[in-house]
């Protein structure tokens, strides 16, 4: 390593923020992917989010520990890992 800060640190926070979640749409366009397609995958269970009445977010330190699981392994790993297992059935109370 050079000595420069760890890729995964970026995730932290949000740029010139010290915000501690990110939006789907943020997320989701930091991942690469449609916003619908991490909406399933919240909606599933699969992926780690707080819900405020209709508001979904994303705590940036789950992604910061996902990037470095990742980064560390040299693999890949499940995000559905991040959510508590009480937590991934469908019938978790997401809707509305």
């Amino acid at each position: 390593m050079d000595g420069t800060e760890p890729v995964w640190r970026r995730f932290m926070t949000a740029p010139g923020t010290t915000r501690g979640f990110m939006s789907v749409a943020e997320t989701a366009r930091e991942f690469g992917m449609s916003e619908m397609t991490l909406y399933r995958a919240i909606h599933a269970g699969e992926f780690p989010a707080v819900r405020i009445r209709g508001r979904i977010i994303v705590p940036v330190q789950a992604i910061a520990q996902m990037v470095a699981a990742a980064l560390e392994s040299g693999g890949e790993v499940d995000a559905a890992a991040w959510v508590p297992t009480d937590r991934r059935s469908p019938s978790r109370g997401l809707s509305g």
